[in-house]
């Protein structure tokens, strides 16, 4: 067979589940990690419940995936999940939905994987929403369950720390309400209130506009450029101010 034959006969078995992002949609991708927990506790040995050294290649691996091609206007993390932000307008790859999904999560395995110098590996998920508030409730859901995450591991750490095995530790916290959890932590002299933002509610990379100073050599003289950076933000805010960061970065 020539090859323009078997390309003809072949090519439609790869693109048989093919399909497009519709224009109009609001698109979040949420990238987990495989197998993390190992990866946290055994390999990397890294300090319980939350280590600033993962939390730093976790701020690597978003910057990465803010600047690899995509139109993407924000970047959230939390425990072991990335939430990407698409602005509406972005057509990449014409919107693929098999193409987001593939270079999203190898994107952020690779970048990851660079940043804690061990094998890390995430997958990817995509969410087509109807409209900016439904944005809006999915950080907002996300948050929540940071808040949820900060809390149960805290108390969960303090019992192991104490001496308690998983399944005690486990058997402990079953039930318990989150007022009794708190309690729990205060009477062991941790304050929920007073852990850090980013513990409680995840923390963001976002683009920042600034102004550079240049030369203008037609002009001859020093001019003012604006620019945009990276810049990350350990200290979101809920409710009206989150939803006024979002919105502002959907606008055309």
């Amino acid at each position: 067979m020539r090859f323009d034959e078997l390309d003809s006969k072949l090519r439609q078995y790869e693109v048989a589940n093919d399909r497009t992002i519709p224009p109009g949609f609001f698109v979040v991708a949420r990238l987990d990690g495989r197998g993390f927990t190992r990866l946290t506790k055994e390999t990397l040995d890294l300090e319980a419940p939350y280590d600033e050294r993962f939390r730093d290649a976790m701020i690597e691996t978003m910057m990465r995936l803010m600047d690899c091609g995509f139109r993407c206007v924000f970047a959230y993390a939390q425990s072991d999940e990335i939430s990407l932000l698409f602005h509406p307008e972005d057509g990449t790859f014409d919107r693929k939905h098999r193409k987001w999904l593939s270079i999203l999560a190898g994107e952020a395995s690779a970048a990851l994987s660079l940043a804690v110098n061990r094998h890390a590996v995430m997958d990817c998920r995509l969410s087509e929403m109807p409209s900016a508030s439904t944005v809006v409730d999915y950080f907002s859901w996300r948050m929540e369950d940071a808040s949820r995450n900060c809390l149960n591991s805290h108390c969960y750490w303090m019992l192991r720390k104490r001496g308690a095995g998983v399944d005690e530790a486990t058997r402990s916290l079953c039930g318990l309400s989150t007022s009794a959890k708190h309690d729990m932590l205060f009477e062991a002299g941790v304050n929920f209130n007073d852990l850090p933002t980013w513990q409680k509610r995840g923390y963001a990379v976002r683009w920042s506009d600034y102004l550079k100073e240049g030369w203008n050599p037609v002009a001859g003289e020093q001019v003012m450029t604006v620019r945009r950076r990276l810049e990350v933000d350990m200290d979101l805010p809920q409710g009206e101010g989150l939803s006024e960061i979002l919105t502002g970065l959907l606008e055309p």
